[in-house]
């Protein structure tokens, strides 16, 4: 049978879907791969958290450094630094892309910016983790749309309901950040106060 096996067995190790693929094999299998996957009961404090913080990241497919460096910017904030921490992460162009509909995951949305099909403000940004602020407009290049998988995408294939913090055309490839985004609109499947514990301790 053909599927995406790593992304499944990290699907099941993390507790999460990663792909729109993985999660028929995830309600199937909703337990941590390998032998012993039903039987592991205990953790402790610090497994809880790292596994959070493993979440977190395998949900916007980032290195560790790259959360750590949001994290630090987060923490040097004067709101909650959770909330900030996922609204940074939140507001990087691949994260745009993907919930603005122009992608089906987050790994297509970094491939998407990285081979240079995305403008911002009209001009070529190739760097996925760069970040938008309110006010930014995100587009497919024009030269680009013609393309079988910006076509599919205008046609609304990924995304029905764009959240309140983007204002999405889609049949247009185009959308704007109206403003930063709440933590409740976000869909990410994360406790980031265990996130914000594992960094901290």
């Amino acid at each position: 049978m053909n599927h995406p096996r790593p992304k499944v067995r990290r699907s099941r190790a993390l507790g999460i879907p990663l792909t729109p693929k993985c999660v028929s094999y995830f309600e199937r299998r909703p337990y941590p791969p390998g032998v012993h996957g039903r039987a592991r009961k205990s953790t402790s404090d610090y497994k809880v958290r790292l596994l959070e913080k493993q979440r977190l990241r395998a949900q916007y497919d980032v290195s560790e450094s790259q959360l750590r460096r949001a994290f630090d910017a987060a923490a040097r904030g004067t709101g909650n630094t959770g909330e900030a921490l996922v609204a940074a992460l939140e507001t990087r162009l691949d994260a745009v892309v993907l919930r603005a509909g122009f992608a089906r995951t987050i790994y297509q949305a970094r491939q998407v910016v990285s081979h240079k099909h995305v403008e911002v403000n009209g001009r070529v940004v190739n760097i996925p983790s760069y970040r938008l602020r309110p006010g930014d407009v995100v587009a497919i290049r024009e030269r680009s749309r013609g393309k079988a998988p910006f076509q599919v995408a205008a046609a609304g294939a990924h995304s029905a309901h764009p959240p309140r913090y983007l204002d999405v055309r889609l049949s247009a490839l185009h959308a704007m950040l109206v403003r930063e985004p709440r933590r409740d609109e976000v869909p990410v499947i994360c406790n980031e106060q265990l996130v914000v514990e594992y960094y901290s301790r």
